[in-house]
């Protein structure tokens, strides 16, 4: 069995990419510690799961570890984009995520007038 290491969906075997978070599965899961939902700060929301992916490797390279909720079901076509994703990081690192995306989206608006 494969299995999606964000969502932690169940795969056969032949099936290489999770259909809802669009990653590569993992042959195993890593039993993470235990976190709850009084862990974890809302730092992002959109509506786009690629830009929520974006803004999760950029954290990711910066070392602080985040968490994608998604509400987006590929099994059900739906007209338009009324799913809503949000990113989560730990409490702790709340602060310096948001400090480091709104970093980021300064870079990106600078560039843009260039």
């Amino acid at each position: 069995m494969k299995y999606c290491p964000n969502c932690r969906a169940e795969y056969l075997d032949e099936i290489k990419i999770c259909a809802d978070c669009d990653i590569e599965l993992v042959d195993s899961l890593i039993d993470a510690e235990e976190i709850t939902e009084s862990d974890l700060t809302l730092i992002y929301q959109c509506d786009q799961l690629y830009k929520a992916q974006l803004i999760k490797a950029n954290l990711e390279s910066a070392n602080i570890e985040s968490f994608i909720l998604s509400q987006k079901d590929s099994n059900y076509p739906s007209v338009g984009d009324l799913a809503i994703i949000k990113l989560f990081v730990k409490n702790e690192d709340a602060e310096t995520a948001l400090e480091f995306i709104n970093n980021s989206e300064q870079a990106d608006f600078d560039f843009e007038e260039e």
